[in-house]
């Protein structure tokens, strides 16, 4: 008969497909050698498994029930002496994944903090979680809420897989890009220049489980003329994880206030503000630039409120023709005195139009 299988699960030679899983979870996660230090651990482990892939199988079974199975061989077969030879495909951990459909149900419960003990890049120290396997607060049970309780990973009916499947197959999956405003000055879009950007990240260890924190300086080229808006992105810089490819991280340019000038794309608005007495009279206006000159403005006509003149090529450079920029549009606000004397009051009556 060789090895008693039933003995090593546990469990009576009657025993239904139920009753087989429900003993496989339970010895699986009390003797997996992440759990259990004990050093037959992994032997008893490995024992466990090979019991499980034969009489999960309804054929295998069937021949062990009436034959028995001599461990060491080669095939399945029979013959006229009712010799039945069988090789257990010798990776018990693969047959653990595919029955949980993952490498490790403990990294699904905790992830990198079963061994290092870090959440959301705080050190906790060093620890481990003691579960009771035969208790009706069992964590695992769990599993069958989210469908791992069925035969190598299916429920009922659903079919078969190889062992190995689960854990080839699985890919991971990238978190979602992390956004962050960069706010601008308009001089230094303008001249464009380099901001030095420093960020705090996990990343895994060379074990792959556990993490680290790091910091790293992100340096964002920023071009003249780019308009707000504008999205850099640095491919996966974000928190690295066991289960997740790291995010990319993406900085969105926003413009800074200005003390003199607002921008409409490529041109920058300053607003001049004049007296009555200029506007009507004419003046000078001094009109600053964003490189640090001054532009005298001659305005020998009388200047109406919504008047609007032009510097042209005194704006921001165009993102896509750097050596070309657009305009300096100048707005004027009319300041109006607050009192008139009388006697100005009727000079201006004398002479000012009526229309």
């Amino acid at each position: 008969m060789g090895k008693d299988y039933y003995r090593v699960l546990g469990i009576q030679s009657g025993s239904n497909e139920e009753e087989i899983k429900k003993a496989y979870k339970k010895m699986a996660l009390k003797f997996h050698p992440d759990k259990n230090k004990d050093p037959s651990a992994e032997d008893k482990f490995k024992e466990i498994a090979e019991a499980y892939d034969v009489l999960s199988d309804p054929k295998k079974r069937t021949i062990y029930d009436q034959y028995g199975l001599k461990a060491g061989g080669g095939s399945s077969s029979g013959g006229q002496g009712n010799s039945y030879h069988y090789t257990f495909h010798g990776d018990p951990h693969a047959t653990f994944a595919s029955f949980f459909g993952g490498s490790s149900p403990f990294d699904i419960f905790f992830g990198a903090t079963r061994t290092r003990g870090t959440t959301n890049g705080f050190d906790h120290g060093d620890q481990d979680m003691d579960i009771d396997m035969d208790g009706e607060d069992d964590p695992f049970n769990a599993f069958g809420r989210f469908g791992f309780n069925g035969i190598n990973g299916f429920h009922h009916g659903a079919g078969r897989r190889h062992p190995t499947e689960s854990v080839h197959s699985r890919r991971k999956v990238q978190d979602p890009t992390v956004i962050h405003e960069l706010r601008v000055s308009l001089e230094e879009i303008y001249h464009g220049c380099t901001k030095r950007m420093k960020i705090t990240r996990r990343r895994l260890n060379p074990d792959g489980r556990t993490m680290r924190t790091e910091d790293k300086i992100l340096n964002i080229v920023i071009k003249r003329g780019w308009k707000e808006g504008t999205k850099i992105t640095f491919p996966k810089e974000g928190d690295e994880t066991p289960d997740k490819i790291p995010a990319d991280i993406a900085f969105i340019i926003k413009d800074k206030s200005h003390p003199h000038f607002k921008r409409d794309g490529s041109n920058v608005v300053y607003t001049a503000k004049i007296s009555l007495k200029e506007a009507l009279c004419g003046c000078t206006v001094n009109i600053p630039t964003l490189d640090n000159r001054v532009i005298p403005l001659p305005c020998t006509e009388i200047v109406k409120p919504g008047t609007v003149k032009r510097l042209r090529g005194e704006g921001l450079p165009f993102p896509k023709s750097p050596t070309q920029r657009g305009d300096l549009i100048v707005e004027f606000q009319i300041r109006f005195p607050e009192r008139i004397a009388p006697q100005t009051r009727e000079i201006l009556k004398q002479h000012l139009p009526l229309c």
